[in-house]
């Protein structure tokens, strides 16, 4: 199995494919992420690939697997990352 492409990897791929400098497409990079963040409650959308959502999660009873002991897990909210059908199709060649 392949390994994953590293971020410098990723932002070389870019820059020669877009022909800019890699100092662009790093900055781009990082103004997409700061920006991902920033609107993650509101949830954001990258076509093609998915969405960002912020999700409340309920309190629950859960197990210390070391004493076995039962604990109560509060709610929280949590972010998670909900896979667009065209990157599952493309990815898993449907």
């Amino acid at each position: 199995m392949a390994k994953a492409m590293t971020r410098s990897q990723i932002e070389d791929h870019i820059a020669k494919k877009a022909g800019v400098p890699k100092k662009t497409v790093r900055e781009i990079l990082a103004d997409m992420a700061d920006l991902a963040y920033e609107e993650a409650k509101n949830g954001f959308t990258i076509p093609g690939l998915g969405k960002l959502v912020l999700v409340n999660r309920l309190a629950r009873q859960g197990r210390n697997p070391r004493t076995g002991e039962t604990i109560q897990i509060p709610a929280k909210q949590v972010v998670k990352f909900r896979i667009a059908k065209a990157c599952k199709d493309a990815v898993l060649k449907k």
